[in-house]
């Protein structure tokens, strides 16, 4: 799809940056002035469609290239399941959660803002990003629990740091933390907890979970047909020293019968 195609199409905050970031780097090479940058990035930030930012680079180069080009809107396809395929941009699809003497739950296909802020009091919440998108790179989940818990679950490769504080109650760091996943988003875990708790675990997907039970069990088949290959073998090695034994005792049998004879 070339950028003509796309005209209409409404720009996001990361497409915003990209211009700013090239209209700094004219800025810094004396491509332009004080007067011409703050013109272009206030109309950098007020546009609203790809049409309305493309022509605010078109005679600038892009991130330092000897060539002048406009910025390129035309969003490359991502590997299916990577990390940078699912840092989508926007204002996310839910904001806060809250449970009074109630419960309440995000999880499966979702995206998670920038700050999302939870509440529960006499109650619990799940925020489960295991196949959640992501608005940034960085994001904060902001949990109050008053006597009441919120439980924050992360796939394998997510960063996490936690910073709440609790009083009576506690704030759970996720167990076996490993090196973070080139590209995964990094989650911050802040908030306070009072006669409560925010816990945060890390689990794979069901559908990473199926994909190694089979894996397991499939394993598990290869080495039972391993092993019955192995007593397939030993049997036969067996039979056939039997039979050598047998064929040695007839030859000895008539080499015996053979001297009789003389």
């Amino acid at each position: 799809m070339t950028d003509d195609a796309v005209p209409d199409l409404r720009a996001s905050d990361a497409d915003r940056e990209r211009v700013s970031e090239v209209l700094r780097d004219a800025l810094a090479d004396g491509r332009l002035d004080m007067e011409e940058f703050e013109e272009r990035l206030e109309a950098t930030y007020k546009a609203r469609t790809y049409a309305e930012l493309t022509p605010i680079t078109r005679d600038l180069p892009a991130g330092g290239a000897p060539v002048s080009r406009p910025v390129s809107f035309t969003k490359e396809p991502v590997p299916d399941g990577s990390w940078a395929g699912r840092i989508v941009g926007g204002e996310g699809s839910s904001t806060s959660g809250v449970a009074v003497l109630s419960g309440f739950q995000r999880k499966g296909r979702w995206t998670v803002p920038r700050r999302f802020r939870c509440f529960a009091f006499w109650g619990g919440g799940e925020i489960d990003l295991r196949e959640a998108d992501f608005a940034d790179r960085e994001v904060e989940i902001n949990c109050v629990a008053i006597m009441g818990g919120v439980q924050v679950i992360v796939p394998p490769g997510v960063e996490v740091v936690v910073r709440g504080v609790g009083i009576m109650g506690g704030f759970d760091h996720p167990d076996g933390d490993g090196r973070p996943e080139p590209g995964a988003p990094l989650v911050v875990v802040s908030g306070f907890a009072f006669w409560g708790g925010v816990g945060v675990e890390r689990k794979v997907t069901r559908a990473e979970r199926q994909r190694l039970k089979e894996t397991r069990r499939q394993e598990r088949l290869e080495r039972k047909e391993s092993r019955h290959e192995l007593h397939r073998a030993r049997h036969e090695e067996r039979a056939l020293d039997r039979e050598t034994d047998r064929e040695l005792d007839r030859e000895l049998e008539r080499e015996r019968r053979r001297q009789g004879e003389r």
